[in-house]
């Protein structure tokens, strides 16, 4: 064996190691690595015929849950790391952690500037986060285009609906009269999505807020109101499966580049806006929901580390066995690749300065 790689079992030696010791070390390791593979001759012991075994076997990676613990984010990181593992080289052992405080916030921000840059960290955050930024978000201390993006399991197209006792079953109808709908917040997509609407569309939402995310709907049973928009259409055939199964709501609109599969004859928004800037407003409003349920790791991590997790996660969307459990719990699998999600965040943050500007004004960005 070459000294190089003498030195990187015994960087690695030890269950015990801390994660920053690791980060530390992975650098020389990985160029060890590095020199096998482009020789021919790997620099590691190979642990299952594989040279990048020795960089994860024995190892420990935390995902990070930018939600707290019980919710659909949550429930989509905790059976991904149920089955991640099988598919990463030396298969290391994957834990949970959930870091909810800020909204996500400081999650984000902790996996942009202090995380360990070595492979060990994976970051499960809101895909709005990535957005916050682009609108000169201060709290937001961090560059989404320097992340190192491995996926998302689902895009998070968003519905307008009504109850199905409404008599507006169409946005047409929903222009003729003033329609209650119900929100969490100002800044929640559940009162962004009826104010664009009403503004590109002429539609008239009228949004009462104050509700938690589970009164909303309730309220909208109880008769208070008369739909909700904003929801995710994934989310909600999760948490309200009956509203779908039993015809229980009428979708007016949904958002997103195209139809989603169950969705065939419901319009998507940007297809009903006639003018060529508001549509580039509403693609890069609309851009954080094709990111649906975004992966990510630190900054700087190694090149070859992130191409490894990235296709251990590509393979993980295709196991039968993760798929099955994916269906138990009503989570939806539509993925999006790490490289489409780089596209994505490159293109949205070369928006002109004054499209940024009236999407901020939409969504109420610029107002926070």
């Amino acid at each position: 064996m070459t000294d190089a790689g003498q030195n990187t079992n015994l960087m690695f030696s030890g269950k015990q190691r801390s994660a920053e010791a690791w980060s530390g070390l992975a650098f020389g390791a990985l160029s060890a690595a590095l020199v096998g593979l482009l020789s021919g001759t790997p620099a590691f012991g190979q642990a299952g015929g594989h040279p990048l075994d020795a960089l994860y076997a024995g190892k420990q990676i935390r995902m990070v849950i930018a939600s707290g613990a019980g919710g659909g984010y949550d429930a989509y990181a905790r059976i991904l790391a149920l089955h991640l593992s099988r598919h990463i080289p030396g298969n290391p052992s994957i834990i949970d952690q959930n870091m909810p405080s800020a909204a996500g916030m400081q999650a984000t921000n902790w996996a942009y500037s202090a995380a360990p840059k070595d492979g060990s960290v994976i970051l499960a955050t809101y895909n709005s986060l990535l957005a916050e930024p682009l609108y000169g978000n201060p709290a937001a201390r961090y560059d989404p285009l320097k992340f190192e993006a491995v996926g998302s399991i689902s895009r998070q197209q968003n519905i307008c609906a009504t109850w199905h006792t409404s008599p507006i079953k169409t946005l047409d109808q929903a222009k003729t009269r003033e329609v209650i709908v119900t929100a969490t917040g100002a800044a929640s997509d559940s009162a962004i999505m009826p104010k664009i609407l009403n503004t590109v569309l002429g539609t008239r939402f009228k949004v009462v807020m104050g509700y938690s995310t589970t009164e909303q709907r309730l309220a909208v049973e109880r008769g208070e109101a008369e739909g909700v928009c904003g929801l995710s259409w994934s989310t909600l055939k999760a948490s309200n499966p009956d509203w779908v199964r039993r015809d229980r709501i009428n979708v007016l609109v949904q958002t997103g580049k195209t139809p989603q599969p169950d969705l065939r004859d419901v319009p998507v928004l940007i297809d009903l806006v006639a003018s060529p800037e508001d549509k580039r407003v509403i693609e890069l409003l609309s851009f954080p929901q094709e990111l649906g349920r975004p992966f990510l790791m630190p900054p700087d991590t190694p090149k070859v580390l992130v191409s490894t997790i990235r296709r251990a996660f590509d393979e993980t969307l295709r196991d039968p066995l993760y798929l099955a459990d994916a269906e138990k719990a009503l989570l939806e699998v539509n993925p999006v690749t790490g490289e489409a999600m780089e596209q994505a965040l490159k293109q949205a943050y070369a928006t002109p300065k004054e499209l940024i500007q009236r999407a901020g004004e939409l969504n109420g960005s610029l107002a926070r």
